[in-house]
């Protein structure tokens, strides 16, 4: 009975650089063939998906798609040359895997790629990218189910018996999708609240007080529900460091706009009032100018003066402890996924 060391993967590409006939005496050499073609492109397919969800180069996923497309049509072409063992069933069903696949990639996964560069733009647009990545993942994983299934089934058929691999990469992927969802469950707990401070931060930029007051609002109560929500979500292994991470966050976002944000709208308030004075002092003929008139400007000065001062230091520490707050959560991210996702 021969004995095959089994590496799985979700994708179970082929590569080869020459495309020539080949036929096989046995059972065991055709699965040979199968097995060493798909063991360096399934390495890097698992750095490929990695890429997918989590790289900020959306020029370096692309262009890793596209080589890919090109290793697959290559090997697409290989295996259609190549013979098959006792006629095609098996061959065809490791073609049809591959070619579900290839047209994952063509389509699914150049739609998410698209899809990251509008993501951040609002919540709808960040859970839709979120919900293609699962679903072409389970397309993938169905896949891989019947790919494996087939699998089994030939070596059966021809007494082959199979060892799997205790790093086999379909078991690294397994444990990877259960990390990233729940990455992914985290990551859009914390963008339903963040995005509401980029809206609040639009309108700062606008100098729009009223919007200020609202998103400030809406932010608030996002960030307190968000708190609210954390506490019912579950451990990833006995490791809440992104659930505590987050809850750090929200609690910036509190503090943000209990105590930092009405003194920026004081300033908006005060400044605009002083353009109103300023204003009308500018449109009233030197000549023509009071003494109350002059003496309420200077005052305005002197306090507009003090309030920019503040006004910049409020900024200031804004800035800082939002640096700090991002700084946290993405360390606390990188560090789950490398504490979680098996080495290569």
């Amino acid at each position: 009975m021969k004995h095959i060391t089994l590496t799985l993967s979700i994708f179970c590409f082929l590569v080869s650089n020459l495309v020539i006939a080949q036929s096989f005496k046995n059972a065991s050499e055709y699965l040979d063939f199968v097995g060493e073609e798909q063991q360096a492109i399934t390495k890097n397919m698992w750095k490929y998906t990695k890429a997918v969800a989590h790289s900020n180069s959306d020029r370096s996923i692309e262009g890793k798609r596209k080589n890919l497309l090109k290793t697959l049509d290559k090997a697409l072409a290989k295996i259609e040359k190549a013979d098959g063992f006792n006629g095609d069933e098996y061959k065809n069903q490791v073609l049809k895997h591959m070619r579900l696949n290839k047209s994952l990639l063509n389509h699914d996964y150049a739609e998410i790629v698209d899809m990251k560069a509008v993501a951040e733009q609002s919540y709808d647009a960040m859970e839709a990218y979120i919900l293609a990545q699962e679903m072409a993942d389970k397309k993938m994983e169905e896949s891989q189910q019947e790919y494996e299934t087939n699998f089994y089934a030939f070596a059966e058929k021809h007494a082959i018996e199979i060892i799997e691999s205790e790093n086999d990469l379909a078991r690294k992927m397994k444990i990877s999708n259960e990390v990233f969802e729940h990455y992914n469950d985290m990551y859009l707990v914390y963008f339903k609240v963040y995005i509401n401070e980029v809206y609040l931060w639009d309108a700062v930029r606008a100098n729009d007080v009223s919007a200020i007051q609202q998103n400030s609002n809406a932010l608030n109560a996002a960030a307190k529900e968000g708190i609210e929500i954390l506490k019912t979500k579950s451990k990833y292994k006995n490791d809440d460091s992104i659930i505590n991470a987050t809850k750090t966050a929200f609690e910036f976002f509190i503090d943000e706009t209990e105590n930092k944000m009405p003194h920026l709208t004081d300033f908006l308030i005060l400044n605009e009032d002083f353009d109103k004075i300023k204003t009308t002092l500018d449109q009233t003929p030197e000549r023509e100018r009071t003494k109350k008139q002059i003496d309420d400007f200077n005052k305005k000065v002197k306090v507009l003066n003090k309030a920019v001062k503040n006004y910049n230091k409020v900024n200031t520490e804004l800035n800082t402890k939002r640096q700090a707050s991002i700084n946290e959560l993405n360390n606390t991210n990188a560090n789950f996924l490398a504490n979680h996702i098996p080495n290569d």
